[in-house]
């Protein structure tokens, strides 16, 4: 008997990946807001009514996509840092910012579904969270044992009004900071994926050529805005 459930849990393993697979074709031809159930069980060869026992609905389909998504940009961040020298953190936060690009320019509808515009009618449920996070999780890691360390250039005051936001930020990703320092990471961070998505959306087109070298120097200067020094 047990066999028998991990044979059908194997089935069903196969069968939502391949739906998820299809579903990504779908993204890079229809969009998001194009996204059908009914068209990945057309592809399948499936009833429409089978593929509702996997995904309920195309909301549920999507919230799978951008779990999948944030995993795999977190994943790649994640590996970029654990290659970096722990005590180089300039060297880490460049790491990082060059693991985003590269996962957004191999996987451009995927970044599109997190980072682009929102689709009409969707709602990311508290389940998307965790996998959202593991990046911010990285560069809060990076930052922090910066500043443990000594190795923040001194920074400005934070004004008052931005104290309830730091603290939230704070509490989200255990960054152990002074307010300052957070607004600077979150200003870089915005930073990062902006010129990603500037790159990736079109709006360097007959403006930066050498795109590799101008996303360098770029992260290297929010980097310094944090207080990294190479």
């Amino acid at each position: 008997m047990s066999a028998g459930r991990t044979a059908r849990e194997r089935v069903r393993a196969e069968l939502i990946r391949e739906i998820t697979e299809i579903a990504r074709r779908q993204l890079a031809t229809e969009g998001a807001a194009g996204l059908s159930l009914r068209a990945v069980a057309r592809e399948m060869g499936m009833v429409s009514s089978a593929i509702y026992r996997y995904f309920p609905s195309r909301d549920d389909l999507l919230t799978a996509l951008i779990i999948d998504g944030y995993n795999a940009v977190g994943e790649a961040v994640e590996r970029a840092d654990a290659k970096a020298g722990a005590g180089d953190f300039a060297g880490r936060w460049l790491a990082v910012c060059r693991a985003v690009r590269e996962w957004a320019l191999e996987h451009p509808h995927e970044y599109a579904l997190l980072y682009g515009s929102p689709v009409p009618g969707y709602k990311a449920p508290d389940d998307t969270v965790p996998a959202a996070m593991r990046d911010t999780v990285v560069l809060a890691r990076i930052i922090t044992g910066a500043h443990a360390a000594g190795a923040l250039e001194p920074a400005g005051p934070c004004p008052p009004a931005l104290a309830g936001d730091a603290a939230r930020v704070r509490a989200a990703v255990f960054m152990d900071v002074p307010d300052e320092v957070i607004v600077r990471a979150l200003t870089a961070w915005a930073g990062l994926y902006g010129t990603v998505s500037f790159e990736l959306f079109g709006q360097f087109n007959n403006v930066i050529e050498e795109r590799a070298a101008y996303f360098d120097h770029a992260m290297t200067l929010l980097g310094r805005l944090v207080g990294l020094t190479p």
